[in-house]
């Protein structure tokens, strides 16, 4: 009997599980990175990034996503062609999207053994923020809230005031932003990727690094 009732619950979780995927299409529609078929099969059954709890696509690479915070409406290597480095710690703050081809690495290579990472600094990228395509962000950088990172940039500093925009390698602030113009707009269902906003910080406590 007991042999039995073990595939009959892996059944109904794998059920539970799928209903719950299902809501989340409905519910992610309207927002900037909606939950879709696609992104479900290519990740969750096919298996590309399969335990990143965030919607990741398969031409992009999440590595230890235990170390990664994807706040809500976050989810990085959503668009093609990404690389997100968790060996550090990476918080990335709420509505923050990140383009196509973007590196966000939170550790280096030892310059005397490239065997061996070092990861002293974390990366904190703060909410309704804007990474352009081809950017780059390096371990140690902290940014701001509203800060756009223009594409093809290199951030190699903490900007942590944010209401900036900025460009060039290394990167620079190009230009002020003012905060009365800012809009922090909510979703009207929030997710941080395929969790629920209510229920992600059970899901913190039990599975994240961060």
């Amino acid at each position: 009997m007991k042999a039995l009732m073990s595939p009959i619950k892996r059944g109904l979780r794998r059920a539970v599980s799928m209903s719950s995927l299902l809501r989340s299409i409905l519910e992610t529609r309207d927002t900037q990175t909606p939950i879709t078929f696609r992104l479900i099969l290519m990740q969750k059954i096919l298996g590309f990034n399969r335990s990143a709890y965030w919607p990741v696509h398969f031409t992009s690479t999440v590595v230890n996503w235990r170390n990664i915070y994807a706040g809500i409406d976050v989810s990085p290597g959503y668009s093609p062609g990404c690389y997100i480095q968790g060996i550090g710690k990476i918080f990335i703050g709420d509505y923050t999207q990140v383009a196509p081809n973007v590196g966000i690495i939170s550790s280096n290579h030892n310059v005397y053994d490239s065997r061996e990472h070092e990861w002293n600094e974390e990366v904190r990228i703060g909410r309704y923020g804007w990474i352009g395509m081809n950017a780059m962000i390096l371990p140690g950088v902290v940014l701001g809230d509203f800060t756009v990172v223009g594409a093809g940039a290199v951030v190699t500093k903490p900007f942590p005031k944010g209401y900036c925009v900025l460009g060039g390698n290394p990167a620079r602030v190009i230009r002020e932003l003012a905060p009365e113009k800012c809009v922090m707009f909510r979703n009207r269902i929030e997710y941080n990727g395929y969790i629920r906003h209510d229920k992600f910080e059970l899901f913190r406590a039990q599975k994240l690094q961060v």
